[in-house]
């Protein structure tokens, strides 16, 4: 799986009253129309159940710079829970769900539907909120390092 490079996105919820998230490149857009996004969360995960619970969740496609925010949300600095929020301006939009404001784009979603896949849950969320910011580069993964793309044709920086 480390040879499937993918966007790296913020994973946040809020339930009540605390807020957790995690960092995540298993996000994909499902349909347009109703605008839907699915993401796909280990059921280990220490987000898993106030998404599951909360019954929202929020995208937050992170930009090129943002490497030490995904460090922080994956694990790798030790960071739990709701001191990972700590780093970065949150704010609301419709959910409560908490939206990273210098992401590249954060979509707030209301869950619509739960898969359980082996070790995963895949939750459906209907878009009911978004906010973006033009002209950043968009964080990639891939083999354990973090890199980013050059829409201009540059191509992949690692």
């Amino acid at each position: 799986m480390r040879h499937l490079a993918g966007g790296v996105a913020i994973i946040a919820t809020e339930h009540e009253g605390s807020r957790a998230g995690l960092a995540a490149t298993a996000v994909c857009s499902v349909s347009a129309d109703p605008p839907t996004i699915l993401i796909c969360i280990n059921s280990g995960a220490s987000a898993h159940e106030p998404i599951h619970q909360s019954g929202c969740f929020s995208v937050n496609l992170l930009a090129s710079g943002h490497d030490d925010m995904a460090r922080r949300f994956s694990g790798e600095t030790g960071v739990k829970g709701d001191e990972r929020f700590a780093t970065g301006q949150w704010a609301p939009l419709v959910t409560g769900a908490p939206v990273l404001e210098s992401a590249l784009a954060g979509f707030d979603c209301r869950v619509t539907e739960v898969v359980t896949m082996s070790t995963h849950t895949v939750f459906f969320g209907t878009v009911v909120g978004i906010v973006t910011k033009a002209a950043a580069r968009p964080l990639i993964y891939a083999h354990g390092t973090y890199g980013t793309f050059s829409p201009e044709g540059a191509g992949l920086w690692w």
